[in-house]
């Protein structure tokens, strides 16, 4: 947590509602988001309870399970959410650009559906599910399976699968968590665990009562605000949904009913939130990098999408050793990136990296024109900067810039004032060395002049790519390669996934 952050906090609690931390958005919001608030039973997290699920939020579509423990009641709420999120997930598949990549034009999705829960626990229940629907064998595959999925299952559990691993990269927004969202731009009075309640966290944004929302209940012992799931409140199960499910497993006529009207009482208010959590997000312009991480999110739907139209099995239970490594490499080269980004576009964020000592902004006092030496001599301008920041600076310290054209500017550390170490302002010379051209005069615009103000940066603004990894063949049996059988006094193989069924395509 950043100094700011913590300031924000404590003022937060001092004036009772939640401060600001972010003057853009950093996250894509999409024009048309599916809403997945879920629920699971008590003591069971793999036992589906309820959903309310769509794109309108005055018209959401409530699926439950009356019974968990009953298999082809399960099967059931399984295949009505298959209904509704796959024709969603599939709409936007057709609609396709072409972009130059690498000298080629490829084709991608002009856009991608994006979905989103209430916490991040949400998150994680969407992977469960997946991970139990992708394996799933159908009956029209399979006459003699056990317990056959209804068709299409197994293909919501891939593209479930797939949303859950990509919400794993910093800055992704295929699946992103309501909490999460607005705990990015706004700071509370209260602890970040207690932040993952939507209902408190939406009253400090309004400035309402967190502590009521929270723990208030009504004459028979109910929460007024339930909890955002997919757990349920205790007192509900005990009291309510217990007795209902007794009478339903009685035949009683209309426990059902019954049932379905306490799982919305418990869906509806935690809908509305994330409605709400829309609403106030989408008063905040996107930062000027977020189309970009969009981009990639494009790209990533584009090739899951493609995969399913290949034929290729479902993802397997587990990665190989070096498709490991290459989605860490990956996650951590956009964890770089998505700090660097949202720093550039946000004024508060740099803020806080230049409280850090990670950058500094002054302005500029003084430019004086030089040369490299070298039979073909460049421009390496000398500025001098005047600066009331306290970066973490030595002679050759490598310093960024973004110019207005976009391109970054590097620049080399080559003093700092004598006042260094005093109170008040210091000087720190730098010596630009790129950015400029390739010409023996500087680019007009890529060189400061007296009286402007500039920001420089101790951190790169792209990630660098790490060491290749080697081709499947190259790699050993160790990590995942050749030969297919380990030795027999080795580690068992990976195990393969399933053969592909009819419902693995779109």
């Amino acid at each position: 947590m950043s100094l700011l952050t913590t300031l924000a906090r404590a003022e937060a609690v001092r004036a009772g509602r939640a401060q600001p931390v972010a003057t853009v958005r950093h996250r894509h919001l999409s024009g048309r988001p599916l809403v997945l608030v879920p629920l699971t039973a008590a003591g069971e997290a793999a036992a589906p309870l309820g959903a309310m699920v769509g794109t309108d939020r005055d018209a959401p579509v409530l699926l439950t399970v009356r019974q968990p423990r009953d298999r082809d009641l399960r099967f059931g709420f399984l295949a009505r959410l298959a209904d509704v999120v796959l024709p969603y997930l599939e709409s936007y598949a057709d609609d396709v650009d072409t972009e130059l990549r690498k000298g080629e034009e490829l084709e991608v999705c002009a856009d991608a559906p994006q979905i989103l829960v209430p916490s991040v626990p949400g998150v994680d229940y969407v992977r469960l599910l997946g991970r139990s629907m992708r394996f799933r064998r159908t009956a029209e595959e399979d006459p003699d399976t056990p317990f056959p999925a209804p068709p299409r299952v197994p293909l919501l559990g891939r593209w479930l699968t797939h949303y859950a691993e990509r919400a794993r990269t910093p800055g992704s927004s295929l699946l992103l968590a309501m909490t999460e969202l607005l705990g990015r731009h706004w700071a509370t009075g209260q602890s970040q665990l207690e932040d993952q309640h939507l209902g408190a966290l939406l009253a400090w944004i309004r400035g309402g009562d967190p502590e009521e929302v929270e723990r208030g209940r009504d004459a028979s012992g109910q929460l007024l605000t339930p909890p955002a799931g997919p757990a349920t409140d205790p007192a509900f199960d005990n009291r309510l949904l217990a007795k209902a499910t007794a009478r339903f497993d009685a035949g009683i006529p209309g426990s059902g009913d019954e049932i379905d009207a306490l799982l919305a009482s418990q869906l509806r208010p935690t809908w509305d939130a994330v409605w709400e959590g829309v609403t106030l997000l989408r008063e905040l312009a996107p930062g000027t990098r977020v189309p970009d991480r969009w981009t990639g999110d494009r790209w990533s739907y584009t090739g899951h999408r493609d995969r399913l139209r290949a034929g290729e099995p479902p993802q397997p239970r587990r990665d190989d050793a070096t498709t490991a490594a290459r989605k860490l490499a990956s996650r951590e080269r956009a964890q770089a990136e998505l700090a660097a980004g949202e720093a550039l576009d946000d004024p508060l964020v740099m803020a806080s990296r230049r409280l850090a000592g990670e950058a500094f902004a002054g302005t500029v006092t003084g430019v004086e024109m030089a040369m490299s030496e070298g039979r073909s001599p460049r421009p390496r301008p000398l500025v001098v900067l005047e600066t009331d920041d306290e970066p973490y600076l030595d002679p050759g310290v490598k310093a960024h810039r973004v110019l207005a054209t976009g391109k970054t500017q590097t620049a080399e550390v080559v003093e700092t004032g004598a006042d260094a170490d005093g109170p008040g302002p210091r000087t720190v010379v730098l010596r630009l060395t790129s950015g400029m051209g390739r010409g023996k005069t500087p680019e007009e615009g890529s060189l400061p002049e007296p009286g402007d103000a500039l920001c420089f940066t101790l951190f790169e603004h792209t990630a660098r790519s790490g060491a290749k990894l080697p081709d499947p063949d190259d790699t050993p049996w160790t990590h995942g390669g050749p030969p297919s059988a380990a030795p027999a006094d080795g580690p068992r193989p990976a195990e393969a996934p399933d053969p592909v069924t009819a419902e693995d395509f779109l």
